[in-house]
């Protein structure tokens, strides 16, 4: 065995059992490649490290100032090498059962507020071709809750726009069924009609809905370029991303009473405790619920 055929392993192991997206697989191999660099040199096999020499290599990282986050991913990174070590029964012990990661909190995430979310549509400019598919990005973004990678793999055959719903591909290829409101709609035929079919498309390009002026598929660099234009455009001092309209999402739905588990369903979370985040509500909602719901109140 070497680090590069174990990691090799690992890597089929994330792609194919664990059915992990492409930046998911990509995330843990960059930090099992930091941990091999730090063993290789010290003439450390991967299966005869121990606790100790993980403890080592994170006092070194400590030094990087790598913040709590990312060295409690990069441990879980690790952790998960190990334990498929002990599943293909190439080690007994595993070193990194005693390893804690580092407190890191709960970073709620950003979101944005309904007049900021009108005021970043009301800022696209209609007058280029450009403007009516950037229009109809964002009203798509925030009426699913779309991953970027969704959004930009969304196609045609996917869209019912009869009864009202996308076919999105989320991770580890998984489908599920987004429903789309009446305004996202609107603005989506409106782009395709009026600019996507009056455009020569790129050869494999053709079922994909957002496409560039080349043809073909939209990046996820350009959503975010997009997005970042139309925030200095407004003026909006919030550092957002394509992400962030996912988060405004979740939580209005949240806010307006809808169901966590039809919230789950929506993002296409696993586990109901990632949708559980979003449940962060202002203290004045959570106050104005209590006061009219509390038997006591």
């Amino acid at each position: 065995m070497s680090w590069e055929i174990s990691i090799k392993g690992f890597k089929s192991y994330l792609q194919i059992e664990r059915s992990l997206s492409d930046n998911s697989v990509q995330a843990y191999i960059r930090d099992v490649n930091k941990f091999a660099n730090y063993a290789i040199p010290l003439e450390l096999s991967e299966l005869n490290v121990t606790r100790d020499n993980i403890s080592g290599f994170l006092a070194e990282i400590q030094k990087e100032n790598i913040s709590a986050r990312s060295q409690a991913r990069i441990i879980s990174g690790i952790k998960a090498f190990y334990k498929y070590l002990i599943i293909e029964d190439y080690i007994k012990y595993n070193p990194t059962e005693l390893i804690e990661s580092p407190r890191i909190g709960l970073k709620l995430p950003d979101t944005l507020s309904l007049i900021e979310i009108d005021k970043l549509i009301t800022a696209v400019d209609l007058s280029t071709k450009q403007g009516e598919r950037n229009r109809a990005i964002i009203e798509t973004l925030y009426s699913c809750g779309l991953r970027v990678s969704e959004l930009t793999s969304l196609q045609l055959s996917n869209v019912n726009f009869k009864e009202g719903y996308l076919k999105v591909i989320g991770k580890g290829d998984k489908e599920r069924l987004a429903p789309i409101g009446g305004r996202a709609i609107k603005y989506l035929i409106l782009y395709i009609n009026e600019v996507r079919n009056h455009q020569n498309i790129k050869k494999g390009h053709e079922d994909f809905v957002f496409l560039n002026n080349r043809g073909a598929k939209l990046t996820r660099v350009m959503i975010f370029i997009i997005i970042q234009k139309l925030t200095q455009e407004i003026g909006l001092k919030k550092k957002i991303s394509p992400h962030t309209f996912r988060h405004s999402f979740a939580t209005h739905l949240i806010e307006g009473g809808a169901d966590l588990r039809a919230v789950q369903e929506m993002l296409g979370h696993e586990s109901i405790t990632t949708t559980e985040i979003y449940t962060h509500l202002d203290k004045e909602y959570l106050r104005s619920n209590i006061i009219q719901f509390h038997p006591r109140s």
